[in-house]
């Protein structure tokens, strides 16, 4: 006879439910964002780089696409990792719910109302709220293990 040890199936079921809610919205704007950058590469016939230092223009739209891809993967990956930890150590749903959100509107903000007009008003909202939420998420993430240290 065998004994299960560990971890059961039916604990494992909804392990990561409001991170995995959160995969759809980022990812469908990853795609965009990817799609951005595709599109201008084929019309600029540009297949590698980003024709940056051809022309040093600030509004080259094949630049801006790879800029906004690019911050969107340098922030992202860490906001839903620190947001899995927390979710993973018991972190109240409403406030990891409210902070992937923030953190969605964030990064939509940084690029739209931002850097793909160049300067616009989005670009210092979306860098300085997306600093907020993931510094935010991993003081959370920490304090939510914070008996583990004995403190």
């Amino acid at each position: 006879m065998s004994t299960a040890i560990g971890l059961s199936t039916p604990v494992l079921a909804p392990l990561l439910p409001i991170s995995g809610t959160f995969a759809l919205p980022f990812s469908a704007y990853f795609t965009l964002l990817s799609y951005r950058v595709v599109h201008y590469r084929l019309r600029d016939k540009q297949y590698l780089g980003d024709n940056s230092s051809k022309n040093a223009d600030p509004n080259n739209e094949l630049y801006l696409a790879t800029r906004c891809h690019q911050n969107f993967i340098e922030n992202v990956p860490l906001g839903l990792t620190l947001a899995a930890f927390a979710e993973l150590n018991g972190g109240n749903r409403r406030a990891l719910t409210a902070a992937l959100s923030a953190l969605l509107t964030f990064r939509i903000l940084h690029v739209e109302l931002g850097l793909i007009n160049g300067m616009g008003i989005g670009r210092p909202i979306g860098y300085w709220g997306t600093f907020g939420t993931i510094a935010s998420l991993g003081v959370y993430a920490s304090y939510l293990v914070k008996g583990y240290w004995g403190l």
